[in-house]
């Protein structure tokens, strides 16, 4: 049964995880990103909370631009990797072994796996809490038209989502998941 608690109840998963790329003089790197959001159509703008002690802070900081990247369920291992190495010890791209091509309209990295990736340039910053939310105009759109279908949603013959669940845990979204479709009847 349900019944008011004085401990914070965190849900806000099972969620896709963004992979956040950025680069600054030469030093770049990638985390993971479970809080992050589109926040308008028109124009075409995104948000993404950062941890002001991850190595990336600093980069998207003086960068003034970053990338989310969007992976295949395959990658999840290195999904999770990303969130647990640190770029400060490490090369994360060699590590996870990792291609990528540099942004079009950003120095920041672009995966060559993500099925979806936006390049974004910085237009605010707030602080709350514990994490800063950057949020950034998207300047270039990439998207694997492969594992889409023609309206848009994705080929689960073709592409599986990996879900965050909480705790290293992934679930799958794939052809064998249980979607239905619910519309309005006035809405048909």
């Amino acid at each position: 049964m349900r019944k008011p608690t004085a401990r914070t109840v965190m849900h806000s998963y099972p969620g896709m995880v963004a992979l956040v790329t950025a680069s600054f003089e030469g030093q770049q790197n990638i985390m993971a990103a479970g809080w992050h959001s589109y926040i308008s159509y028109a124009p075409p703008i995104y948000g993404v909370a950062i941890g002001r002690q991850r190595y990336t802070y600093n980069l998207v900081k003086k960068a003034g631009n970053f990338a989310i990247n969007f992976l295949p369920y395959e990658k999840a291992k290195f999904i999770q990797q990303t969130g647990g190495w640190t770029g400060a010890d490490l090369d994360k791209f060699k590590h996870g072994e990792m291609e990528y091509e540099p942004g079009i309209t950003v120095s920041a990295p672009i995966l060559r796996d993500a099925y979806v990736a936006y390049e974004c340039q910085t237009v605010d910053c707030n602080t709350y809490g514990d994490h800063d939310w950057f949020v950034g105009e998207i300047t270039q759109f990439y998207r694997d038209e492969e594992k889409f279908l023609p309206n848009g949603l994705p080929d689960f013959d073709k592409l599986e989502i990996p879900l965050y669940l909480g705790r290293s845990k992934y679930a799958r979204m794939d052809r064998d998941s249980h979607v239905e479709t619910h519309r309005d009847e006035e809405n048909k």
